[in-house]
């Protein structure tokens, strides 16, 4: 019972870190794609080097009918963005604007479950849909008015004056900073710019074939024209981010097999060492040691398969309770992680991949460590086994 225990624990420790590493990666891609870029983006060649109106394109039926045509991708949203000065009174704030469809913006974002305040954005709307930390900036709120100053397509100007018609919170802080949203229809002719985007965020119905549905659409595209890129593409320095806690986290799970395997050693070795009489007795009255050895083989290898059953089964539960309930910073840790435009929460990840794997680790550390056990067996002296 006590060396079943030891890897039942052992199971749900391993597992529920290796949940909590993948989960704090999730969470940092959701804050990357599902909150705003997507998982691929499509612009015109060059744009995301010299992000500025000039570099946008038409959006003709070539583009239309490849994302039509791809069955993964769920959602493809038009966009027109650029930078902006915006004021109210003597206050003053630079901004990124974004010109979308409503619609389909909250299809890719869900960007209606963050407003806070007023209503969400419709396409005939003549207003603004601001962050919530432009509002704390500016000192404005829902039904008061903000200035826009800026350039639109090909050096024109692009002034404007328009009321806020709601407020939304975002978890990145980054983006609750500086972001707000206009129906795209009226972006495009605030920048004078009609017909023109800057890009499509697409979403796709399997996040892990983005790589794949992204090379599909460079295949259907003019290379020359367009650039179609990934997420990790769009993202680069969270993917390095990734790797080097990736390769930390690595660390950190080998220390804890060591002291795993360390835990079982010891009850192994206090099974065996209890058993002294027992095999001395076995031995001495004709049963060979190698038959006594399959035995206790048998018997490391009936415990370690019940105690990893038993932890897999109890790690699913704890797992799907911090995933939906996610471990919260707060005070100083939480002002390190927005510092990183990170939300301050590590939720856990129910990836079933993830618990099989690390319950066939400690699987593999139990059945080496029983090599041990069976390898003083094979040398016992009845005699002095007797005595003990």
């Amino acid at each position: 019972m006590i060396t079943t225990a030891s890897i039942f624990v052992a199971v749900i420790l391993s597992t529920f870190m290796r949940s909590l590493q993948e989960g704090s990666y999730n969470e940092m891609i959701k804050n990357a794609v599902s909150f705003y870029s997507g998982y691929i983006q499509i612009h015109k060649n060059g744009y995301w080097d010299e992000q500025k109106l000039d570099n946008s394109f038409e959006d003709l039926d070539v583009v239309k009918a490849a994302l039509s045509g791809e069955q993964r991708v769920t959602v493809a949203t038009p966009r027109i963005e650029s930078a902006l000065l915006i004021s109210s009174g003597e206050k003053t704030h630079i901004a990124q604007i974004v010109g979308t469809d409503p619609e389909q913006e909250d299809q890719l974002t869900n960007l209606s479950a963050k407003v806070v305040e007023g209503r969400y954005l419709r396409a005939e709307d003549e207003g603004l849909m601001i962050a919530e930390g432009i509002s704390e900036k500016l000192k404005v709120g829902v039904g008061d008015s903000l200035i826009l100053l800026g350039q639109g397509y090909h050096g024109v100007s692009a002034n404007e004056i328009y009321p806020i018609i709601g407020i939304v919170k975002y978890a990145s802080p980054l983006l609750n900073k500086r972001i707000m949203f206009l129906p795209l229809k009226e972006a495009q002719e605030m920048f004078v710019a009609q017909e023109m985007l800057t890009s499509y965020a697409i979403n796709v119905e399997n996040p892990k074939q983005s790589e794949k549905v992204a090379q599909a659409l460079k295949a259907e595209l003019n290379s020359e024209e367009y650039e179609v890129m990934p997420w990790t593409e769009l993202s680069p320095d969270l993917i390095k981010m990734i790797e080097g806690d990736r390769a930390g986290g690595y660390l950190f799970m080998a220390i804890l097999y060591v002291i795993i395997g360390f835990g079982i050693f010891g009850t192994a070795l206090m099974m065996i060492n209890e058993r002294q009489y027992e095999f001395g007795v076995m031995t001495a009255i004709g049963m060979k040691r190698g038959k006594l050895a399959r035995l206790l083989t048998l018997e490391m290898v009936i415990m370690a398969i019940l105690g990893v059953i038993a932890g897999f089964v109890a790690a699913i539960p704890i797992i799907t309770y911090f995933q939906f309930n996610p471990i919260t910073f707060e005070g100083e840790a939480a002002k390190a992680y927005e510092a990183f435009n990170i939300a301050p929460i590590i939720p856990t990840m129910l990836d079933f991949g993830v618990i099989a794997s690390q319950a066939l680790v400690v699987l593999i550390i139990t059945l080496l460590i029983s090599i041990y056990p069976i390898l003083q067996l094979l040398r016992l002296d009845p005699i002095k086994a007797m005595r003990t």
